[in-house]
């Protein structure tokens, strides 16, 4: 079972909520009292639902499960993209795009795309023979893929959990888990809806010290996932990818085929 002290939720900031004129009422449940009209959060009941959320995390990511971060608010989005890369798994840390998951198969088509291009522009022979004109075209091109889809290149398949920060925020990728029946994972302040969050985290949703400390231990959660499974399996170690698609097709696009991307990705 994972360990999480108080103390440390105290420290980065965790208990402090909106102030008392924005809230939801839902998340009464969680709220210790106010202080100069801002709510503060009962941080004994977020470390217990913490504690549950960081095992169920250990325990997919050991049966082989991905997780999938996502946080697109401004103080989020290096924290998402880091510790997602820290424990190898994938993230959304710029726009959500629609249908990401319940369309996931037209969205699999850009990311072919986006893979395809990074092939053909690291080619040295090809981009030889490309007028310069056509490879910044292409370039341009592959820069709007990687913004859009650069955290989940690499992601073959449906995430078995996703952890997000801000379900009000998210509310699009959230609505998407629920659809699918995927467990989502996340650190809600007092003026969130916990109704549709599954493994729920009361907290300070805005404070980079929260939003850090909060991702680092569900980082952390995936990284010993992978280790029990490395184990189990007797071969993978941490820092091997996880769930990864393998390419076994590894020529080079033709210049058509390039052209047709350039044209035709939109994402």
């Amino acid at each position: 079972m994972a360990s999480v002290s108080v103390k440390e939720l105290l420290e980065a900031g965790v208990h402090y909520g909106h102030q008392t004129s924005r809230w939801n009422p839902k998340m009464r449940p969680y709220i210790f009292g106010d202080r100069n009209g801002i709510y503060l959060i009962n941080l004994e009941k977020t470390a217990a639902l913490l504690v549950r959320a960081l095992d169920e995390i250990k325990n997919t990511v050991s049966r082989g499960g991905q997780i999938l971060f996502v946080g697109t608010k401004r103080q989020a989005q290096d924290t998402i993209r880091e510790e997602a890369a820290r424990c190898d798994m994938h993230f959304v840390n710029n726009r959500w795009l629609g249908g990401t998951l319940t369309n996931f198969k037209t969205i699999k088509q850009s990311i072919d795309k986006l893979r395809n291009l990074e092939k053909l522009l690291g080619d040295p022979e090809t981009r030889s023979r490309l007028p310069k004109k056509e490879i910044v075209g292409l370039e341009k091109e592959l820069a709007k893929l990687n913004k859009s889809l650069s955290g989940i290149k690499n992601m073959r398949g449906l995430p078995a959990l996703i952890f997000l920060i801000d379900p009000s925020k998210e509310r699009i990728a959230v609505e998407e888990g629920n659809a699918l029946n995927i467990p989502v994972v996340a650190l809600t302040d007092t003026d969130g809806d916990p109704d549709d969050i599954d493994y729920l985290i009361p907290g300070n949703d805005d404070a980079l010290k929260s939003i850090k400390l909060i991702s680092q231990l569900i980082a952390d959660a995936c990284i010993g996932g992978l280790e029990v499974r490395s184990k189990a399996l007797g071969t993978a170690s941490i820092g091997d990818p996880i769930n990864r698609e393998v390419v076994d097709d590894e020529r080079v696009p033709s210049l058509a085929e390039a052209q047709a991307d350039q044209t035709e990705a939109r994402v």
